[in-house]
């Protein structure tokens, strides 16, 4: 039996498929660093050693960073793509508080609020643990021309899946969220 985390968020598990890499989350710097040591030297298996220290710090940072905005893990994931090139995504997941009297009230609760966004594609789900709630949206961006690779103002489409899952056992909602540019790979149901 797994404890509840030390701010008592209940354990959680899930798993993801290769091609993820976990980014250093941890709460001593120290660790951090050990941690994206090994997580660049995993990202870029044919580095060298100037490519893995010049890299570490950044995602030792990174990992600080979604550490200290609740997430419980993040991810990268690189994916070849068959024509050449890699498909990439972010993926991490989260648990925040929320007083919910009951699952369902939960789940009511963010799906009343996703569909107000007409951008947002709302769907319901009864899971082995509950109800939950999913959400997949397309939005686009504008690069500036001073960031574009071309110097020319460019538009970039995302597209996010957000799952929010409210805890059987607590007060708590699971927010499993994945960000991706690389929009040739989205489904043709999310267009």
């Amino acid at each position: 039996m797994t404890s509840p985390h030390p701010d008592g968020i209940p354990p959680v598990w899930f798993t993801v498929p290769d091609g993820f890499h976990s980014l250093p989350l941890a709460a001593a710097a120290e660790e951090r660093a050990a941690l994206a040591d090994e997580f660049v030297r995993e990202l870029f298996p044919r580095g060298d050693d100037a490519l893995w220290a010049s890299t570490a710090p950044y995602y030792a940072g990174m990992g600080e960073l979604m550490g200290s905005c609740g997430h419980e893990y993040a991810a990268l994931g690189l994916f070849a793509r068959d024509e050449g090139g890699v498909a990439h995504c972010a993926f991490n997941v989260g648990a925040v508080e929320s007083g919910h009297p009951s699952v369902e009230a939960a789940a009511t609760g963010i799906r009343e609020v996703l569909v107000r966004d007409s951008m947002n594609d709302v769907r319901w789900h009864d899971l082995p643990c509950g109800p939950a709630v999913s959400s997949v949206s397309l939005r686009e961006f504008t690069v500036p021309a001073e960031l574009a690779g071309g110097g020319q103002e460019t538009r970039l489409r995302a597209g996010q899946i957000q799952a929010h899952v409210p805890f059987p056992t607590g007060p708590y909602i699971g927010v499993f969220t994945l960000d991706t540019a690389s929009m040739d790979y989205w489904g043709s149901s999310a267009r």
